[in-house]
């Protein structure tokens, strides 16, 4: 569903009346996200770039670069006034040993196992390679009439998930799969989840891609695929801070990954979120009165699969009521992005039906920014509720979720241009997981419109989340935890005992 905001703002913006919830005493949250301003954001920005540019250009997990960014993060929350804290976590990392495809000339490219994707035998798996008919291979029918049995698939990225290639093809009988990408540069892919094929599959770059392609439709093209891994376990950790105000049975949370792929500084993916939630949290902290605690979380591997989103959560779940206490989660995964379109998480399937189970109040969340951006004017379009990113744990234990998005690899329609203007038939993002996604990738003009929705949405939902589980009033302000802190292995609230869990079901 497309969605042109009012030209004018005509009415307060329906949040904490109306669809929000109920107009309380507390922080105006129109005054707020004024508050929280692009030279702001941009300040955090300029500094993540400066951080890549000493670190070998990039950000990634388990980097030098990702250290002194999560520095930053924890110095910047102190001076405002938080009480910072790593939580750790450790998990299998994989290494690669071997990642080409040969083909029966004996001209080699480099590939990339996808994620989640099994290994091939040492020398790997040699077969005749095939082509679907449809180029991308998204179904069964994409291979009607194809001898597919015994061959290596090599599909072109796009109109579905890399999953859905894969399991499409090995139906088909294809012993291997290759897809190729869109645009220049190595594709680095995942299925999804484990399990969902028993054949290798690999991502490739678009010119070898249509090469190997081109061979094979010319008629008799041998391919040698050959990707194997070894799993070796690792340590990072994600950035907690939460504000001193608020009570302890009502929390929101609000998350970013910070960490970048390998191949750059990752300023839009995900600085722009990391930055705008930074700003956010220094502006909270000079509020003294909160109806609800707010949580801030800066993710740590979440390119390597959401490891550190997975791994707070199942923190949290082992700690009775935890969960209980956590009234939203919002998610903030590239808000900059330079041909851009505003996004909003389609919680209420209006648009896109889910691919996912959507947990009640998921909706009244989506209204937040919703309300907020035509009663100023802005138009927004819905993004699918698709779980792929860090509110990918909280919907799976039923915690309501909503979030924003400007785009990654999704093409510019003309009827996006319209909307938002930029550029019709290119990526929203262009430098998307390249090189390239330096600060000259991150729009102004996006962050200028996502920034103050989310402080907007923030302040709204720290003075009320009553439209989203029920919960309403200050509670007991004279008794808080303190900073959330892990324990071992579990995370748990260090301070006084919690009472019943007042989440709604």
């Amino acid at each position: 569903m497309l969605v042109l905001g009012t030209s004018a703002l005509l009415a307060p913006p329906a949040t904490a009346h109306g669809r929000g919830g109920a107009q309380g005493p507390g922080l105006d949250a129109e005054r707020f996200a004024r508050q929280v301003t692009t030279r702001g954001v941009w300040r955090h920005l300029e500094e993540l770039q400066r951080i890549a540019d000493r670190h070998d250009g990039n950000r990634a997990a388990l980097t030098d670069g990702y250290e002194a960014s999560a520095r930053y993060v924890e110095r910047t929350l102190r001076r405002a006034g938080y009480t910072t804290t790593r939580d750790p976590f450790t998990f299998g990392f994989e290494v690669v040993d071997a990642a080409s495809l040969t083909l029966g000339t004996g001209e080699t490219f480099e590939v990339d196992q996808m994620q989640y994707a099994p290994s091939t035998v040492e020398g790997g798996v040699t077969a005749p390679g095939a082509l679907p008919a449809d180029v991308t291979g998204c179904t069964p029918e994409s291979w009607a009439g194809v001898e597919a049995a015994g061959t290596i698939a090599v599909v072109s990225r796009g109109d579905c998930t890399f999953a859905e290639k894969a399991v499409a093809a090995e139906g088909a009988g294809a012993v291997g799969v290759v897809v190729y990408n869109t645009v220049e540069e190595l594709l680095y892919g995942t299925l999804g989840d484990e399990g969902l094929v028993q054949v290798p599959v690999a991502g490739i770059g678009q010119a070898d891609g249509q090469a190997v392609a081109a061979a094979v439709a010319a008629g008799g093209a041998t391919l040698t695929l050959e990707t194997r891994v070894h799993t070796e376990e690792r340590e990072s950790f994600n950035v907690v801070a939460e504000t001193r105000a608020g009570r302890d049975d009502n929390v929101v949370v609000l998350g970013a990954h910070l960490d970048s792929v390998d191949e750059g500084a990752g300023l839009n993916d995900n600085g722009s979120g990391s930055a705008v939630l930074l700003e956010v949290a220094v502006q909270l902290a000079k509020q003294k009165k909160l109806n609800n605690t707010v949580r801030f979380a800066w993710w740590g591997a979440e390119e390597l699969g959401l490891i550190g989103s997975t791994a707070y959560v199942e923190e949290l779940a082992g700690q009775e009521g935890e969960l209980d206490r956590i009234a939203t989660y919002l998610n903030f995964d590239m808000v900059g992005s330079p041909n851009y379109v505003i996004g909003v998480y389609d919680a209420d399937e209006s648009t896109y039906p889910a691919p996912v189970d959507v947990p009640p109040g998921s909706a009244e969340a989506e209204a937040v920014f919703t309300g907020w951006f035509e009663a100023t004017g802005q138009p927004w379009v819905d993004t699918e509720f698709s779980g792929r990113s860090d509110y990918q744990a909280f919907i799976e234990h039923g915690i309501p979720a909503s979030g924003l998005f400007t785009g990654a690899d999704g093409i510019k329609t003309e009827e996006q241009v319209a909307l938002f203007g930029g550029t019709p038939g290119i990526r929203h993002d262009p430098n998307y997981h390249t090189p390239a996604d330096d600060l000259a990738n991150v729009s102004r003009e996006a962050i200028g419109i996502t920034a103050p929705a989310v402080a907007f949405a923030t302040a709204s939902l720290a003075r009320d989340t009553s439209a989203i589980n029920g919960v309403s009033g200050p509670g007991d302000q004279g008794h808080h935890h303190g900073p959330w802190k892990p324990g071992k292995g579990k995370g748990h609230w260090r301070g006084h005992e919690h009472g019943a869990s007042q989440k709604a079901s």
